[in-house]
């Protein structure tokens, strides 16, 4: 039994408003997107701006240039390791494949400068030049260097070239990876879209109390309290 008419109504009113605005949010009407996916990638073409860590880390390698380095490591199959092959036999290197074995014996600096080159090349959305460079597909470049470099930290460790691991490593995690997620994002500044972001901050707070308040009149409408 309803005890409060206007705040139930209240309730209700709120709480059906809610849901069309719910329903909108998941209906592509921005471009042909939801809400929620128009919202995601324009965050992720804001962020991109902030994550390109290239030129540092190419600071990084240059003491490593003209350092010789041994090491093999196992990729996940064969056609892998041949690909693989490619990407470090680029910069001179020598490399033999034995299966999904790969021995390699070069200069560590230039094995990772052209990794960098590949991946900046990837963060810039210039893919097809990854493909014309070694004929197959750009993000199955990157995800194969991602791979090396992997087993290439560990196989330095074992030899105990600690400072050499750390650098391989902090160019895995801040070239490669950040260059293979924003692969395909056009990069934005916020202050091109402040006026959409300081909305959308505002809205998932009021949205939130929305839903709250709804909820809140609806029960007090009924004659339900809510005490500490």
């Amino acid at each position: 039994m309803i005890k409060n008419k206007k705040i139930f109504y209240s309730g209700l009113g709120l709480l059906v408003s809610f849901f069309i605005v719910l329903v909108l949010m998941f209906s592509p009407i921005f471009k042909g997107q939801n809400g929620l996916e128009y919202l995601d990638d324009l965050y992720n073409s804001i962020s991109k701006g902030s994550a390109y860590f290239i030129p540092k880390l190419q600071e990084d390698i240059e003491p490593l240039k003209g350092e010789i380095v041994s090491f093999t490591i196992k990729m996940d199959s064969v056609e892998q390791a041949s690909q693989t092959a490619i990407l470090i036999n680029k910069n001179g290197a020598n490399v033999e494949v034995s299966g999904s074995m790969v021995k390699v014996k070069g200069d560590l600096g230039k094995i990772l400068d052209n990794c960098l080159k590949d991946a900046d090349l990837m963060y810039f959305n210039q893919g097809t030049k990854i493909v014309e460079k070694y004929g197959y597909y750009e993000k199955q470049v990157l995800y194969n260097w991602w791979v090396a470099s992997s087993r290439m930290d560990k196989a330095l460790k074992k030899q105990k070239l600690f400072k050499e691991a750390k650098v391989v490593s902090i160019v895995q995690k801040k070239g490669l990876e950040t260059s293979y997620n924003y692969y395909k994002i056009e990069s934005q500044k916020i202050s091109a879209k402040w006026g959409i972001v300081l909305f959308s901050l505002v809205f998932y707070v009021v949205y939130t109390l929305w839903y709250g308040f709804a909820i809140m009149f609806l029960f007090e409408g009924w004659g339900l309290q809510f005490d500490h």
